[in-house]
């Protein structure tokens, strides 16, 4: 991790100042990260939570969806958006996507029902998603819009949903030493909500006695104050030289590039050649393989390789 090395002194004395202080949970440095992203992301709220995941996790419970509802999203990415959709008894209803890797929003419209309640767009390699026209799309059906965001952190265009979930998994261009993630919002209701809900379910107008008096079943999800304090000192750095960045691309002789990048010593790696209507946990889901032939393509198409840009 250049980027942290690059920092070292900066982050030493963060973190000092931390332990020094001895509030390690929901401190100083959480709070003012929060207003640092919000600020910089041009939304009127962030709440720090303890991952992505979790980040997409408590966005669908405070926003209202519940066991039944149908969730739609895309079956290239990562396992977590699929993922807290089941795990919140909702279902999760894969759509396919178009040559650029992003969901595609006419796909989106064709696998709307009267169980559809919202729509989770991936960011995927730092592209954003067609979001004038899933939004176009979600406002005709009264859905809900939680942006994954976990691999576009710093692209132009985000924040047109009703959340937009970041991860600062140690592996992303914002990445911690640890795991931890973000939500951002400008509705306030859903930001106090999802302030109650990744601390057990707070009653926080009651100050420090609200951890007693809980309004309802919450989670433990805490962005802790090392990782925030850690992650204020990168985030002032943003964006400059010395970061790794992740260089996607097709070629559909994908085996014998990888053998050649493997015996050049090229870092390199193939994302997301499971895709998640094949896997087993979703089997009961009924999907088959030609469900989504775009998808199915590229997953055998792509491959990333890590770069470093140095000063």
């Amino acid at each position: 991790m250049p980027d942290i090395l690059q920092r070292k002194s900066e982050i030493l004395k963060a973190i000092k100042a931390v332990l020094e202080n001895g509030q390690f949970i929901l401190g100083e440095q959480v709070k003012k990260l929060e207003e640092e992203i919000a600020l910089y992301c041009g939304k009127k709220y962030a709440v720090g939570v303890n991952s992505g995941t979790d980040a997409l996790w408590l966005s669908l419970v405070a926003l209202g969806i519940q066991r039944g509802d149908e969730v739609i999203t895309t079956p290239y990415t990562f396992i977590s958006p699929s993922e807290v959709i089941a795990q919140i008894g909702a279902i999760p209803v894969f759509s396919d996507i178009k040559e650029d890797f992003l969901i595609d929003p006419i796909e989106i419209e064709k696998k709307i029902t009267k169980k559809t309640k919202a729509i989770i767009p991936v960011h995927l390699f730092g592209q954003v998603c067609d979001m004038e026209a899933i939004m176009k799309i979600a406002k005709k059906h009264h859905l809900k819009v939680v942006e994954d965001a976990a691999q576009a952190f710093g692209s132009k265009g985000l924040g047109k949903g009703d959340a937009l979930c970041f991860s600062f998994h140690p592996s992303k261009s914002l990445g911690c030493c640890g795991d931890g993630g973000m939500v951002l919002t400008d509705n306030k209701k859903t930001a106090e909500r999802l302030r109650s809900l990744r601390n057990h379910g707070a009653d926080l107008s009651k100050g420090a006695e609200g951890k007693y008096h809980n309004l309802e079943l919450g989670f433990n999800s805490r962005l802790d104050e090392i990782q925030a304090a850690l992650l204020r000192v990168k985030l002032r750095y943003f964006g400059e030289k010395g970061i790794k960045r992740l260089w996607t691309f097709r070629t559909p002789n994908r085996d014998l590039v990888q053998k050649f990048l493997n015996e050049e010593g090229m870092d390199n790696k193939i994302y997301y050649s499971k895709l998640l209507h094949l896997l087993p946990c979703f089997k009961y889901l009924g999907y088959k393989k030609g469900d989504f032939p775009v998808a199915e393509k590229l997953s055998q198409e792509c491959l990333t390789v890590n770069v470093y840009d140095f000063p």
